[in-house]
């Protein structure tokens, strides 16, 4: 069992007020020693979930932000965040984390799908929601996540889409997360890998389902060979 230290927070805090390369140089040896144990947390997370899962890739974010189109030209994002995705064509879904003060949270789902995954499960959407919505309906799960972020969405309908039907709710959606958020003493507790653990393991109901929609056809044929 791995635990975030609050001087892993601090260190953000600190960047965040110093967000410039010749801070980050004077600096590399703290934001080094808070990588690592970061990582090491990252490592006890991925260890429990292949317990029930199997993870086929560990994702660290970069620290340096991509500057090119954006406004704020600020070199360093000031969270660390990471990926955990699943194995196999047959498992489909990530889950992720981001620590940041005042501003932590874990997610999962399909953000930003690609084109093909997208209009499949908007066309399972079109024919039935009820299983999606069972889930999504689920006590814990509700409790939990609410419902689907709604961030990424088209104003109407996508194109070749009723915008009366009575699932367009769901349709119109771009991204297929759910977000929960944490105060930092949660993150700072010794309950919080635990605390993690529950909640990503919340998704894996959902995660099932999407999994056997992305991998079959509107028959409910398997499109893996």
């Amino acid at each position: 069992m791995s635990k975030i230290p609050k001087n892993a927070f601090k260190f953000l805090s600190t960047l965040k007020k110093n967000n410039h390369r010749d801070w980050m140089t004077e600096h590399k040896k703290e934001y080094l020693a808070n990588e690592k144990v970061l990582k090491a947390f990252y490592a006890s997370i991925e260890k429990s979930l292949n317990e029930t899962d199997e993870i086929s890739k560990l994702k660290v974010f970069r620290i340096n932000r991509d500057v090119r189109f954006s406004k704020d030209k600020t070199p360093y994002n000031v969270h660390r965040s990471v990926s955990f995705s699943r194995a196999g064509a047959h498992r489909r879904g990530s889950y992720y984390l981001r620590l940041e003060p005042g501003k932590s949270a874990m997610a999962g789902g399909f953000f930003g799908p690609e084109p093909a995954d997208l209009l499949r499960i908007r066309k399972e959407f079109e024919m039935d929601t009820s299983e999606i919505r069972e889930i999504l309906n689920q006590k814990d799960f509700k409790k939990t996540f609410n419902e689907f972020d709604q961030t990424y969405k088209v104003k109407t309908a996508p194109k070749g889409f009723n915008k009366e039907d009575e699932n367009i709710d769901l349709i119109r959606l771009k991204s297929y997360f759910v977000v929960h958020d944490f105060k930092d003493e949660e993150v700072f507790s010794d309950s919080f890998q635990d605390n993690l653990m529950h909640k990503f393991q919340l998704l894996r109901p959902y995660f099932n389902y999407m999994s056997e929609v992305l991998t079959t056809d509107l028959n409910g044929v398997s499109l893996l060979k």
